[in-house]
């Protein structure tokens, strides 16, 4: 595997840390599930974390949410070492899991006040926070629908103001866009931006790289392992790597003929698009005609600024 690349300040601790993880470490029997993690959130931030299943994102929001112990390492939320101070932080902390349950036979009021009495809001900051949050996430008409008829994206929103009514300053969401429409993913994102510009700091697990774009800092995660943090900035500007775009009206017989290329390090699709990337400054000619002899005669081919997902499979040899 490649060398680890990380902002050189991302994992120094200061007074605005929210969050700490340091050596965070978790086993399952004889797997390992998290190695040595060292992470840091700071007030007002969101830090996406990213990789494949398997890759210890849930886990590692499980921790943080005092669901689950680490078998070795720290993790320090707002100054409490979560080791033996999880109950004490469950005012401050607000979790979204990828199976958040809703009652279906509550309306979307109803669910909000339930929540909100578990977490002992008290009646007048119910009324005003309630208010602010059905106004932000755009579920004040809905106010008397039964969640069992809300939308896929509408739930999503409703579980994310449940777990905000408490006013926890640190937010742990697990997936909470996967299989939501893209209009429903926009508009909850554009709710989590102004929840950190209030302050709110926020932890989110997530397959996408277009959600990951938008987080001022990213974990990428690997096999448990974190091969990068930074922001998105920092990570495409380290990336050493040219990326090479082709496009083609035979894309599966071109990603196979480059795949044969002892000059390529990785070749992945990108839609109707394949993306290779290379160690040395590219020989565009020499390519086109490669592609050219395995019968690909209308490839088109470019130098192309590195995504994220670029990455991510440079690092890891994977897609996220």
């Amino acid at each position: 595997m490649p060398s680890l690349t990380h902002d050189s300040a991302a994992t120094e601790v200061g007074p605005d840390a929210v969050l700490a993880c340091v050596g965070l470490r978790m086993d399952f029997g004889t797997r390992v599930a998290l190695h040595d993690i060292d992470l840091v959130a700071r007030r007002g931030e969101i830090v996406g974390v990213v990789g494949p299943d398997g890759a210890g994102k849930t886990t590692l929001l499980r921790i943080l949410a005092g669901v689950l112990v680490p078998t070795g390492g720290k993790a320090v939320v707002l100054g409490r070492d979560l080791r033996g101070e999880a109950e004490a932080l469950k005012a401050d902390v607000g979790y979204l899991s990828q199976r958040f349950s809703l009652y279906d036979d509550l309306t979307v009021a109803e669910n909000m006040a339930f929540f909100a009495d578990l977490h002992h809001v008290p009646e007048a900051m119910q009324q005003a926070r309630g208010a602010r949050l059905f106004a932000a996430s755009r579920l004040d008409p809905f106010r008397s629908r039964l969640a069992q008829h809300l939308s896929g994206g509408m739930r999503q929103k409703l579980g994310l103001i449940c777990a905000l009514i408490h006013s926890p300053r640190l937010l742990l969401l697990d997936e909470p866009t996967t299989g939501v429409d893209p209009v429903s993913r926009r508009e909850f994102w554009q709710l989590l931006l102004e929840m950190a510009d209030d302050g709110t700091t926020m932890l989110i697990a997530t397959p996408y790289m277009d959600e990951a774009e938008r987080c001022h800092r990213v974990a990428l995660l690997d096999a448990g392992r974190l091969v990068a943090f930074g922001s998105p900035t920092a990570l495409l500007a380290a990336m050493s790597h040219t990326v090479i775009e082709i496009a083609t009206s035979q894309p599966s017989l071109a990603r196979a003929t480059l795949s044969e290329a002892a000059d390529i390090r990785s070749v992945e699709m990108y839609g109707d698009r394949i993306h290779a990337t290379v160690d040395a400054a590219p020989d565009l000619p020499a390519m086109k005609s490669r592609l050219a002899a395995a019968g690909v005669a209308d490839a088109t081919l470019g130098v192309v600024q590195p995504t994220l997902e670029d990455v991510y499979i440079d690092l890891t040899g994977g897609a996220p």
